[in-house]
């Protein structure tokens, strides 16, 4: 698709930028598909990704030197994507669960049916739970590893968790929190309206006077002649829908897009490509982990390198052919290139905090992006994966022209 795009680009005299933005969606769209954009923020992912880049100007300036000797040659890429960013609707229910419990010194036990496999959702889900009731990261413990004990969850796919169990887990912490305040707001003989929960205190007003240590009053709720205890359950299901027999329909609660471009360096003589930069800008909603959402770009954009340079899985008759990393290739440090991230925050109203699922995104766009800087440096388009050195070879001077080595 972005391949086409740089090609309707040039059919109609334009550049690639100026298409993609007057063609770019926008919030409040509805798609022939029936997915309802609420927020979108694909035309600044395409602002920001090309400004920061330089995307243009090397664009041009590459061009220029498809004739020139020597067989080193660079190229400059775009891509854009879009993805679901609030789960994706593909069984009967989207949800997940929480169960949480706050014990008599203010430690709060979450239990949800989110899986952690890496991502860092124990940690998302701790910052969302410790933001609705006031309290230290330290004093939140995520159980989440049996299912014996924990709610439904669907599972970890669709970049999905973040979004699904972050609003599952706000949902069982505003209900302990309400309990909280309600149970307050009586002792206190003050509206509930007018207490908030702080640093392990319950406030009151603007200029949050504190009335209750949170601890203390939990255990004034336990040891009372009417004991009780501060425990939740929330389950969240997106307002999301199937697709129909037309395979039309709202499948999301929310989109999320990004835009990459891609720096290359190719050697016309050996095939090799190398990816030297890139400059990404993601619309996430909203950032709630910086040092997370990083790393989670970072692991993504090697990802996606690996997919478009390197990784081939050979199967023939049923058999893997390469089932080692001898023979697949894995990108290693030395070939992982210059990153620079944006992070568009559209603050969408559904997502937790404003924030929308980016697991997958970063991952998409690198191929299509190393395509287009192919050809920007050679003015030959690859439309088959991976960009090895043979593959690249044998497109810019034919399958049986062998390889012209320098003497040295």
């Amino acid at each position: 698709v972005e391949a086409h795009m740089d090609k309707l680009a040039e059919a109609l005299g334009m550049d690639g930028l100026a298409f993609r933005l007057k063609n770019a969606q926008h919030p409040g769209e509805v798609t022939p598909q029936g997915m309802h954009f609420k927020s979108c923020g694909l035309k600044e992912c395409l602002t920001t990704a090309a400004e920061r880049s330089g995307f243009l100007r090397k664009q041009a300036e590459n061009r220029t030197h498809w004739k020139d000797p020597g067989a080193i040659k660079r190229g400059i890429g775009m891509a854009s994507m879009l993805h679901v960013g609030g789960g994706a609707k593909i069984y009967p229910s989207d949800g997940c669960g929480t169960i949480l419990k706050i014990d008599d010194f203010a430690h709060v036990t979450l239990i949800t049916g989110a899986s952690e496999i890496g991502q860092g959702s124990e940690t998302v889900l701790a910052q969302l739970v410790c933001e609705e009731l006031g309290l230290p990261m330290t004093a939140v413990t995520v159980v989440n590893n049996d299912t014996d004990i924990t709610p439904w969850d669907v599972g970890v796919h669709a970049s999905r968790t973040t979004f699904i169990a972050g609003n599952s887990a706000i949902g069982a912490a505003r209900k302990a929190k309400q309990k909280i305040l309600d149970a307050a707001a009586a002792k206190a003989g003050v509206p509930a309206e007018t207490l908030f929960l702080q640093d392990g205190f319950i406030v009151k007003g603007e200029n949050r006077e504190r009335l209750f240590e949170l601890a203390k009053f939990l255990r004034s709720l336990h040891f009372s002649d009417k004991a009780d205890l501060v425990m939740t359950s929330f389950y969240y299901e997106p307002p999301s829908h199937h697709q129909d027999k037309q395979f039309k329909g709202d499948v999301s609660a929310a989109y999320a897009w990004a835009t990459q471009v891609c720096e290359i360096e190719i050697d016309t003589q050996t095939g090799i490509v190398r990816l030297l930069k890139v400059t990404g800008a993601h619309d996430v909603g909203r950032v709630l982990n910086r040092l997370g959402i990083e790393g989670q770009i970072e692991g993504g954009i090697v990802m996606g390198q690996g997919y478009a340079i390197t990784e081939d899985l050979r199967v023939e008759a049923g058999v893997i052919r390469n089932p080692n990393f001898r023979d697949y290739k894995l990108v290693t440090a030395p070939e992982i290139p210059e990153m620079d991230v944006s992070f568009i925050e559209t603050m969408d109203g559904e997502g937790p905090q404003g924030a929308k699922g980016v697991g997958e995104a970063p991952a998409i766009c690198i191929a299509a992006a190393v395509a287009n800087a192919i050809h920007n440096a050679t003015g030959t388009r690859i439309t088959a994966l991976p960009f090895t050195p043979e593959n690249v070879y044998r497109a810019l001077h034919g399958a049986s022209e062998p390889p012209v080595w320098n003497a040295a």
